[in-house]
């Protein structure tokens, strides 16, 4: 393609930006069955175990969907399949309003979390396509905290508007926002390839990291059945089901769970988002770090299982908060919890980028994802069911479900450091040197 008149300076980040704005949204969306469940479980007269079946039910269809979403865009394409997707889950979102009844909205939730599934992987290819290495850990940072951003401003959408309107407009509102977000995606966002408003530099800045590491793995596509066979696939399976749902039961359950604690929400608005704000500075410091230590020329591996040992470490702080009530102490260790479980996730989500070809790598995101998936539906299914049996206990109601969220993750971060190595997969090219 012939060089740009007009060139976008740093266009990367711009489209970095982008990825960060869809995962906002796609997080705003998600989370205004959480954000309204204080109230809805009143009006409709839900208990716990009937809110995790419609958690669940987004869940499974989350699960399955990022395996098979993740192979989608490694076979169509980022543009194509994310405009697809963001098409269909943006209507089911604004479609969400016309439910009748309890397994209405179950089938409306399961849909939307299938189409919300492909997020993670399209972002994933994205940075892998667009970014080099010291930057990738950043670039994903950056998409990644839209999770937190999203999570952060959803109440003060969502609520808003369900205290002025009720909830049906409250869940179609939001829906609007991806179709919005679609027009500059659909103009911006190419391959650094064939892009018209790249500069000569990015581009061969960009290409030229690119064709470095495959030179090394060459073109191989394996199968799935070919990934599973590789420690370094389940790495990157395990540091994201051991530590991603812990931190959808705080999105999902952290409303819940102030009330349980004898926290009113109405008033206490900014309490409920403060700990996603810290997972940005999280997300943003892990990927600064990790950056820094590769261009100060600390090996790959030491720069991305720094953030994973002290995100392991760092989530346990979820344990001292069964034995308070106090909102301020209750916010800063769910706080640290965030910023040292976004470091965790950052690494995850950057570890199929750096370990295989651009082909195989929303595969293996997609299958993080899944995994991530199966194991959000399990804790689900125990918050429903323990926090119901023990709510007679009021403030202790999720002792038990507490203390196992700040135990896996630990136990998953020794399970990641023991598999993220180079071995005999490494040397025949099935995988890159870490």
């Amino acid at each position: 393609m012939a060089n740009a008149p007009n060139p976008i300076p740093s266009l990367r980040w711009w489209i970095g930006g982008l990825l960060f704005a869809s995962t906002v949204i796609n997080y705003i969306d998600r989370q205004t069955l959480s954000v309204l469940a204080p109230y809805l479980k009143l009006e409709y007269h839900w208990t716990n175990s009937d809110y995790a079946k419609l958690a669940i039910a987004f869940r499974l269809a989350y699960s399955l969907g990022q395996s098979v979403f993740g192979k989608m865009m490694d076979r169509i394409g980022t543009r194509r399949g994310l405009t697809v997707t963001v098409i269909c889950y943006s209507i089911i979102s604004m479609a969400t309003s016309l439910a009748r009844g309890f397994y209405s909205l179950m089938t409306f939730r399961f849909l939307l979390g299938a189409g919300e599934s492909a997020n993670w992987p399209a972002a994933t290819k994205a940075v892998s396509e667009w970014f080099p290495k010291r930057e990738r850990a950043l670039a994903t940072a950056l998409f990644d905290s839209g999770s937190s951003i999203g999570a952060a401003v959803a109440p003060l959408i969502v609520l808003g508007i369900y205290f002025r309107w009720g909830w049906r407009p409250a869940v179609a509102i939001p829906g609007v926002l991806g179709f919005l977000w679609l027009i500059a995606w659909r103009w911006l966002y190419h391959p650094p390839e064939s892009h018209s408003r790249v500069s000569p530099q990015e581009r061969e800045m960009i290409v030229a990291d690119r064709q470095e590491l495959e030179s090394r793995t060459g073109a191989v596509r394996p199968r799935w059945r070919d990934l599973l066979k590789l420690p370094q696939t389940w790495a990157t399976i395990i540091a994201k089901t051991s530590t991603d749902p812990v931190f959808f039961f705080i999105t999902e359950w952290f409303p819940i769970y102030l009330v349980a604690k004898g926290i009113e929400l109405k008033s206490n608005l900014i309490t409920v988002g403060i700990p996603f704000v810290v997972a940005d500075a999280g997300s943003f410091f892990a990927g600064w770090l990790s950056g820094y230590l590769v261009r100060g020329g600390r090996s790959l591996s030491f720069a991305r299982k720094l953030p994973i040992i002290y995100g392991g470490i760092g989530m346990t702080l979820l344990i001292p908060t069964i034995f308070t009530t106090n909102k301020y102490l209750i916010t800063l260790l769910f706080s640290i919890v965030t910023f040292t479980y976004a470091g965790f996730t950052i690494m995850a989500n950057t570890l199929p980028a750096d370990l295989f070809e651009s082909g195989s790598v929303a595969s293996v995101s997609g299958l993080g994802g899944t995994g991530t998936g199966f194991g959000t539906i399990v804790a689900f299914l125990l918050v429903g069911r323990v926090s119901d049996a023990r709510q007679a206990m009021g403030t202790h109601s999720f002792d038990p479900i507490v203390i196992i969220a700040g135990i896996v993750p630990f136990i998953g971060m020794i399970l990641t450091l023991l598999l993220l190595r180079n071995n005999e997969a490494t040397e025949r090219g099935l995988v890159r040197r870490i």
